[in-house]
């Protein structure tokens, strides 16, 4: 007997005798002499249909092959006279593996995103997030293969750290202080770590470490953000890609975003493409039409003032109102996508006062090499910049917004010995995925979501 997935068996190439399938039970439809029943491994979007004769070893259970329970399937793989399949599975013994009695909550309707995020460890099994996930699968295959082809190691940075990245404060405090009773006065230096400790927001700086001995280097792992937001686009715990290279300036930087964004989608597209059309059908009509724009089209490049300057002179209302200095908001960033140029953008040249230290000031003094890549209706999709390489320049941008040189002792040191020009950027994982699938809600791009007031799971 030979274990085949059902994706391996409906792309089969010729009939098989002897085939075991496993997986769950998805429907079963009952004659009296025979019962039909479709069966989905994870696989892939589409079940195989197994058939079932009444003298099979087995069939005196078939009531208990009810939707969601466990079953295996010994047969022969033949072609199926039925339309819509080009293969089945003629049963020679049925087990049932697991039941699923009838409250099993995921029945033959469609239930809302909202209902699913509660019972968030079944939902892989509906159609759509079994195909969400496989395509969040191949996503992250494809990034890991863009940077190995373009010569870059991967780097796994801490998720504990020292160090405020962003400079914004919004960080989870990681202690083994026992909080039930009185806190010590010096409460940082008998902590386990003898000074305060948190989940990082960014593998960055630790990126730069390596980009600076081995060149190219990008991390892709977990991150994290205390910002009490309910918002669609916003989770405490996402996934970031994070690529670092040195001697990279910013026109090396937006490229290789561009590049790295028409890579993945490309790829997707041609490995997922039964579960994309499923997204395209049934959660975004013009999603197609999105991908084939980013994919296809050179992005518009930008700097910050013309971009203010273009929305100054839209004849068009926006709740933020534009004036130069502002962070660009997403109704900001969807109009220069949407209406404006109607494809991407990368805007560049930010204004210090809204960038983070570590972005290389420009000789204007009041712009930084920062870019930023907007796509039509996600908004930004990309951040980045060219880095400060020069040690008096970044000293006195720490210095500027009151944070502690001595938490970055070791960055300056970067500069001290060997610097070098560098460029990075970071890509929220999930956002990529929302881009992709045309899903509006970062909950329901990965598997278990974190946000305020919410830990199951």
């Amino acid at each position: 007997m030979q274990k085949l997935r059902v994706k391996a068996a409906l792309e089969a190439s010729a009939s098989q005798s002897g085939v075991i399938i496993q997986g769950w039970v998805r429907t079963r439809r009952d004659s009296k002499d025979f019962s039909f029943m479709e069966i989905n491994d994870g696989s892939c979007l589409k079940g195989i249909q197994v058939v079932v004769d009444a003298g099979t070893p087995g069939y005196d259970q078939i009531s208990e092959f009810a939707t969601g329970a466990a079953a295996e399937i010994e047969g022969d793989l033949v072609e199926s006279p039925g339309k819509g399949q080009k293969w089945e599975v003629k049963a020679t013994t049925i087990k049932l593996i697991g039941a699923a009695p009838e409250e099993y909550p995921l029945q033959k309707k469609r239930h809302s995103d909202e209902f699913l995020r509660s019972i968030a460890h079944l939902r892989g099994r509906t159609n759509k997030f079994g195909a969400m996930f496989r395509i969040r699968s191949e996503t992250a295959k494809a990034v890991h293969d863009f940077f190995h082809e373009n010569g870059f190691f991967n780097m796994h940075s801490p998720i504990l750290t020292g160090s405020d990245c962003e400079g914004a404060g919004e960080m989870f405090r990681v202690t083994t202080l026992d909080l039930h009773n009185p806190i010590p006065k010096d409460f940082d230096t008998e902590d386990f770590f003898g000074k305060e400790a948190n989940l990082t927001v960014s593998g960055q700086l630790s990126a730069e470490t390596y980009a600076l001995s081995h060149g190219r280097v990008y991390t892709f792992g977990p991150t994290f953000r205390a910002e009490n937001s309910n918002t669609a686009r916003h989770a405490a715990e996402f996934w970031m890609i994070e690529p670092e290279a040195a001697f990279f300036d910013l026109e090396d930087n937006m490229q290789l975003g561009e590049d790295l964004l028409k890579y993945i989608i490309k790829r997707v597209r041609e490995q997922c493409a039964d579960d994309l059309e499923l997204f395209t059908k049934w959660v975004d009509k013009t999603l197609e039409a999105t991908l084939d724009n980013i994919q296809n089209n050179p992005f518009e490049r930008v700097s910050y003032t013309e971009a203010i300057e273009i929305l100054q002179k839209a004849q068009k209302k926006f709740e933020f109102p534009v004036e130069w200095g502002i962070d660009l908001q997403t109704e900001h960033e969807r109009f220069l996508t949407e209406t404006a140029f109607k494809k991407p953008v990368i805007v560049y040249d930010y204004p210090k006062d809204i960038k983070a230290f570590y972005m290389r000031l420009n000789d204007d003094e009041k712009t930084v090499a920062a870019m930023d890549v907007l796509v039509p209706r996600i908004g930004e999709i990309i951040g980045g910049s060219q880095r400060e390489e020069r040690l008096d320049v970044l000293e006195r941008r720490i210095d500027e917004l009151g944070l502690n040189k001595d938490d970055y002792w070791w960055y300056l040191d970067l500069r001290r010995f060997g610097s070098a020009p560098h460029s990075g950027f970071g890509m929220g994982f999930e956002r990529l995925l929302m881009l992709i699938t045309g899903i509006t809600n970062i909950r329901d791009v990965i598997p278990y979501p974190r946000t305020p007031k919410s830990l199951d799971f």
